[in-house]
């Protein structure tokens, strides 16, 4: 930082805009015992945001970090909900008050599904890098990893009633994974291409998987017992299956003599046609497994109920009554005659206007079913619909449209007072108010370009694709007058500095000069606004971008030929040329002094020239892909770009320096506005979303900005080997952190050593003199951190992994006097147990450790009896508690009942004894 410059940082402020991301599902989630079917979640970039359909709001955000949400999942008791990312990460937020106290890292890449077990207590993750994890939720810590899939996890579920799960994915397999050994026994290869999702149905006794095609693949699960070769008993031998064992190293000709135990089997039962030909996009059911929900890249949602025993029998007995003169064999088994479509009735096909993205549903009381829909057009629609009836009918019950544009926000203006922030659309355009970031004014239009504030803030005009002027009053939110200017798009327009008119530039290779006027409206006989065309400046190429010099002097048009022309305003004679740039200028904008011009272009480079003489001052390379807009903060020489590498950049062009990067937006960023005092700047994304930037008080320097950069780019760049091979493997996942985790825990061994030997040497001092020494000084490192606690962390089993063998000992030794102590005993015989099970052979086989050991067996065993002693006597008293208080609300009960009868007594006597005087 210079002594007589300074840069504020600018800081992200909001995200709004964005109704629901398409990269995550939508669920259903409940708030605080609120009404069931009332609340959505859905991602929203790196944030979720849950929704009160009935009112339309936003009611809780789950703030995220950095990278995009990829997956939601609540919890079976609807108190927390599982959020996984971009970057593998998965935390777990409270839905009471959205934070988030849990998360694992163990994925390299995006999580692609996550699911609770029945009780909660664990968590399934699959990601894009083909692995499996299975977490401890109550511990806060992954179990272990299963590998075997080749592509996209793209489903994993938990068996209710046994310890398995069966995962799908894009490599066309379906795997059934034994958790008590944790490897794969089955290995389903019915598919001809990827599976994209499956449900359990009938008490898990059949699966329905969904492929690339139009079929609904079914699968009967039949679960065996144990057949040991030795027991004598004769073998259950399967004729065709589309069961394979996944060890493929032993070729065997009979899968099914190879197999010691047998855990389950599985065959085909049947297919049911969908009506959408493409492939599967969401496959999911209700949680009671009676309804399947299921659609492809269109529009149409397909709803399926599964039959009761009773339904399915009631069904066979008509279908056998017309099948019964046809029949050959009256002895052919039910299933042959009924086949696999007749346990499946298609319920209704709700048809919203866009493509379908992801869909929910939820059974509700009375044979209702709620559907939440999150369509590709930023649009969340809820249904519902009585399954009870013969021909349901799906009513819309909500559409959550008013908190975002439909397509991509293409331009954005601030209004002068810095208070209203316009943004426009392929169909809408949208006033936003700054500091609420509620919609003020919602208003039709057709494709717009560009747009601006009239002076004033009472009126704004657009610039369509069509070629079009449209003028909207903001009061009324109507649309006063189309001008038809153009022949071709309206690529740019920009407001006179006199504030009289503006000027237009257009693919029709002209820049036309309007001027504002004031004209009485035959219908209302009031004066609106209009704009006059007085003169149009004619060129050779399409015009792409066009802007005034403040001063009213000047005038630059870029053109498609890649050069930027400088005219006079007042006699539109040719001035400059600007040239250098190897393909065309999308953006550019002039300084406040109408000294400096800066041009971004396709070339991703950004040049900054002089306006007396047209010389280049610098030549830049901005951004990674092309600079889509470019704009001076106003009264300064610091100006912002925007790029299609998802990145906003600011930059000095007086020192040529690059200050600093906005990173936020997960796609390309189109546009961006300044608020005129410069300390608001909002950006428009791919990504749907709208963002709020503000100008702090907190200086930036330089050289620390660029140390950071460079330190971000190595950890990226910084690869860690030694990575666990096999079918299972460790959860955790090494990393640079926990290569750190691990050298700061052999720091503090040696600290400790450090500390343990003065201690030492102290008391051998105090009994050679006889007497009382001053202690010695103790290590500045814990003078400086006090008590220092032990805490537990999500690493922490890949650091004690990473952790050299010659520090176990000396650990054990203090595990021993933690132990004995009574600290942190649960963390410590965690770390314990990890330690012993990794290296178990040195240290069975080092003598000097079995002392160590056989303490610590004896220690664990009382301080984890005790501690169990403890919660035992805490969890009766907790028990004796609840039964008299139960107990006293019975006494109360039948003493209010006894109250109320002698009440009612005497109320009839007084009127019996009125009767009696009246006799």
């Amino acid at each position: 930082m210079g002594l007589t410059k300074q840069y504020l940082r600018y800081v992200a402020s909001a995200v709004f805009g964005v109704i629901g991301s398409q990269k995550a599902n939508i669920t259903y989630v409940t708030l605080r015992g609120g009404e069931k079917g009332r609340y959505v979640a859905v991602a929203a970039c790196e944030h979720v945001f849950i929704w009160d359909v009935r009112k339309g709001e936003k009611v809780l955000i789950l703030q995220g970090q950095k990278h995009e949400v990829t997956f939601l999942c609540p919890s079976p008791d609807g108190v927390h909900i599982a959020v996984g990312y971009e970057d593998g990460a998965v935390r777990i937020f409270s839905l009471l008050n959205g934070e988030s106290n849990v998360s694992f890292n163990g994925h390299k890449s995006a999580v692609s599904v996550i699911h609770y077990d029945a009780l909660g207590a664990r968590l399934v993750t699959g990601s894009k890098d083909t692995d499996v994890i299975v977490w401890d939720i109550i511990n806060e810590c992954g179990l272990y990893r299963l590998r075997g899939h080749k592509d996209v996890i793209t489903q994993a579920l938990f068996l209710r009633d046994k310890n398995l799960l069966v995962t799908c994915s894009k490599d066309s397999f379906v795997k059934w994974w034994d958790l008590d050994t944790q490897h794969c026994f089955k290995t389903m290869v019915g598919h001809r291409s990827e599976v994209w999702g499956m449900v359990l149905l009938s008490q898990e006794s059949r699966l329905l998987t969904g492929s690339a095609d139009s079929e609904l693949r079914a699968w009967d699960i039949n679960y065996l017992e144990e057949v040991r070769k030795d027991s004598g008993e004769p073998k259950v031998k399967k004729g065709k299956t589309l069961l394979v064992d996944d060890d493929e190293e032993d070729n065997k000709e009979d899968v099914d003599e190879s197999l010691e135990e047998r855990i389950l089997s599985c065959e085909k039962a049947g297919s049911i046609l969908r009506e959408a030909r493409d492939r599967v996009v969401s496959l999911t059911a209700d949680r009671h497994a009676r309804v399947i929900a299921c659609h492809g890249n269109d529009s149409v949602l397909e709803l399926f109920t599964v039959l009761s025993e009773e339904e399915v029998q009631k069904k066979m007995t008509k279908k056998l009554k017309k099948a019964k003169k046809k029949a050959t064999n009256q002895g052919s088994s039910l299933a042959t005659l009924f086949g696999i479509r007749g346990l499946f009735t298609c319920t209704h096909h709700p048809c919203p206007l866009s493509p379908l993205r992801w869909v929910d549903c939820l059974s509700c009381a009375g044979g209702e079913l709620k559907v939440a829909l999150l369509l590709q057009n930023n649009t969340v629609e809820t249904y519902s619909l009585k399954t009870s009836h013969k021909t349901p009918v799906a009513d819309k019950t909500a559409r959550l449209t008013l908190g975002g544009h439909r397509t991509d926000v293409r331009t954005l203006a601030f209004s002068s007072d810095n208070l209203a922030v316009l943004s426009a659309s392929g169909d809408t355009v949208k006033v936003w108010n700054r500091s609420t970031l509620q919609v003020i004014r919602t208003m039709a239009c057709e494709y717009a370009l560009c747009s601006l504030f009239v002076p004033g803030d009472r009126q704004i005009i657009l610039g369509t694709k069509s070629g079009k002027l449209q003028i909207f009053e903001l009061g009324s939110g109507s649309l006063l007058e189309t001008v038809d200017a153009h022949d071709g798009a309206v690529w740019s327009i920009c407001l006179a500095p006199d504030q009289r008119g503006i000027i237009s530039g257009s693919a029709d290779k002209t820049v036309k000069f309007w001027e504002f006027e004031l004209v009485k409206d035959k219908e209302t006989s009031q004066k609106r606004l209009t704009v006059k065309h007085k003169r149009t400046l004619q060129l050779e190429e399409d015009v792409l971008c066009v802007k005034f010099s403040p001063d009213h002097r000047l005038l630059a048009v870029s053109l498609l030929d890649c050069t930027v022309k400088i005219f006079y305003t007042d006699t539109l004679k040719f001035f400059l040329s600007l040239y250098g740039h190897k393909l065309p200028v999308l953006c550019l904008d002039i300084s406040h002094d109408s000294t400096i011009i800066a041009t971004g272009s396709a070339d991703r480079n950004v040049k900054i020239w002089g306006l007396d003489f047209g010389d280049c001052h610098r030549s830049m390379f901005a951004h990674d892909d092309s600079v889509m807009f470019l704009q001076f903060v106003p009264k300064t020489h610091l100006f912002f770009t925007a790029g299609k590498d998802k990145k906003i950049k600011q930059w000095d062009a007086d020192k040529f320096e690059h200050i600093q990067t906005l990173e936020g937006h997960h796609r390309e960023v189109w546009c961006l506005a300044i608020s005129p005092n410069g300390d608001h700047l909002v950006s428009s994304s791919h990504d749907k979303s709208l963002r709020l930037w503000e100008r702090t008080r907190e200086p930036i320097i330089l050289e620390e900005e660029r140390e950071m950069v460079s330190d971000a780019f190595l950890r990226s760049a910084s690869q860690v080997p030694g990575e666990t091979q096999g079918e299972a493997a460790p959860a955790g996942k090494k990393t640079v952190e926990t290569v750190k985790a691990a050298e700061r825990i052999m720091e503090a061994l040696e600290l400790y050593k450090g500390e343990t030997r003065k201690m030492e040497e102290h008391r051998y001092a105090c009994e050679s003199a006889g007497k009382e020494l001053p202690p010695p000084q103790p290590n500045p490192i814990l003078v400086a951190f006090g008590n220092v606690s032990v805490r537990e962390t999500d690493e922490l089993e890949v650091s004690l992994l990473v952790l050299p063998f010659p520090y176990v000992p000396e650990l054990l030794k203090l595990f021993n006097s933690y132990i004995q102590q009574g600290l942190e005993v649960e963390l410590v015989c965690r770390c314990l147990f990890f330690l012993l099970k990794i290296h178990f052979g040195q240290i069975s086989s080092n003598q000097m450790l079995l002392s160590v050991i056989d303490e610590l067996r004896t220690n664990t065993l009382s301080k984890v009896r005790e501690i169990r002693d403890v919660m035992g006597f805490n969890s009766a008293a907790l028990q004796f508690l609840q039964r008299e208080i139960e107990s006293k609300e019975d006494v109360m009960f039948f003493a209010d009942a006894t109250g109320r009868l002698e009440e009612k007594k005497k109320k009839r006597r007084k009127r019996e004894r009125a009767v009696l005087t009246i006799a």
